[in-house]
């Protein structure tokens, strides 16, 4: 199937959109983020609201409105107040390898810009390579800090960074 990809920021009457990729991110990658389906399943129609309203949050979808790719940003607890944190980030299978990753994080790119965030962050787990892989192409580097995941201690992630404007890099 050929389709060129759009991104679309949600908006929160959106929450079953946002809900229905998410769930299938958890599905198809579950050792790539640090929530689980099962959790997310349980989550009420008033969380997913929430987290529409308050969390930036982008869609790939199809030519025919379909999703099939998701990124949010936060502002992430602990970090400096320039800083921008991706996280989701998720292209469905049959959408791979059309660009789609990359406008994605580019739209999260564009909107840490528009907040004067001074860097761009995001944990990729240990093994997760094609998604390193990917920031590393687009100017992320990696760090080095490293931390375990709360739900398995089997789990590590690493912490990656891009500058987005001139300054000291913490």
């Amino acid at each position: 199937m050929l389709w060129v990809v759009r991104i679309v920021r949600v908006a929160e009457d959106q929450w079953r959109a946002v809900r229905a990729v998410r769930l299938r991110a958890l599905e198809d990658s579950p050792d790539d983020f640090g929530s689980t389906l099962g959790r997310e399943q349980r989550f009420a129609e008033e969380h997913w609201r929430m987290r529409v309203r308050t969390t930036p949050t982008w869609l790939a979808v199809d030519d025919e409105g379909a999703p099939r790719g998701i990124v949010s940003l936060i502002q992430e607890p602990g970090s400096p107040e320039d800083d921008r944190h991706v996280i989701s980030l998720w292209v469905a299978p049959e959408a791979r390898r059309r660009g789609a990753a990359w406008a994605l994080l580019d739209a999260a790119r564009d909107q840490a810009k528009v907040d004067n965030a001074r860097t761009l962050s995001l944990w990729v787990m240990d093994g997760n390579t094609a998604a390193g892989d990917l920031y590393v192409r687009a100017g992320f580097r990696r760090t080095g800090i490293r931390q375990r995941l709360p739900r398995s201690a089997n789990l590590v992630e690493e912490r990656y960074e891009l500058t987005l404007r001139d300054g000291e890099v913490s």
